[in-house]
């Protein structure tokens, strides 16, 4: 069950499965968490080729809906454990914004959701990592200039989602202002 919010994000006190906050379009919250490490690399896994949306692209290193009376906090823990089999603690979490994700797709697929984003330096080795079966097909770091390069080419070589392409670049942002700030 994920819990129902209003268009400015508020919640309603109503809750609702998976499938019908898709299909009707209700609107929702989301953990996305992307992982970094001081190499100035940035974790992206790879949809699983089952994906209902953008299977086999690469996107944000871990990311899920927040379940009915979860913290979006809790609910970003519990998906890194699921999703790549790390365990972290909210003082890990940094968040870094709440980005509006609303679109349509050709399947019916209504989403509305609300992306709460944080980073996080990743701190152990990847091949240490467990991508979900299901969820990640795999995983990999990219160098900063990579991700940059990626984004020049977004929506023609296949690999990022092509809508989001502003929100990747805010993240960059992000990401490129904490390893500075780390680094003194």
């Amino acid at each position: 069950m994920i819990d129902i919010l209003t268009e400015d994000g508020e919640p309603t006190g109503n809750s609702c499965s998976k499938h019908d906050i898709h299909t009707k379009g209700y609107y929702h919250n989301t953990a996305h968490i992307w992982f970094y490490t001081k190499k100035q690399q940035i974790l992206l896994a790879q949809r699983a080729a089952t994906k209902t949306l953008h299977p086999l692209l690469w996107d944000v290193s871990v990311a899920g809906h927040i379940d009915a009376g979860e913290t979006v906090e809790d609910g970003a823990i519990r998906e890194i454990r699921e999703e790549i089999g790390l365990t972290i603690t909210k003082d890990d979490l940094k968040k870094i914004g709440i980005f509006e994700c609303f679109q349509n797709y050709d399947n019916g697929i209504i989403d509305n959701e609300f992306h709460h984003t944080f980073i996080v330096e990743l701190k152990v080795d990847i091949q240490q990592l467990v991508p979900q079966e299901g969820e990640v097909e795999t995983l990999k770091l990219v160098t900063f200039e990579e991700f940059e390069d990626i984004l020049k080419h977004i929506g023609k070589a296949n690999h990022l989602v092509a809508s989001n392409k502003v929100y990747y670049e805010k993240v960059l942002e992000a990401i490129r202002k904490e390893t500075i700030f780390n680094s003194y």
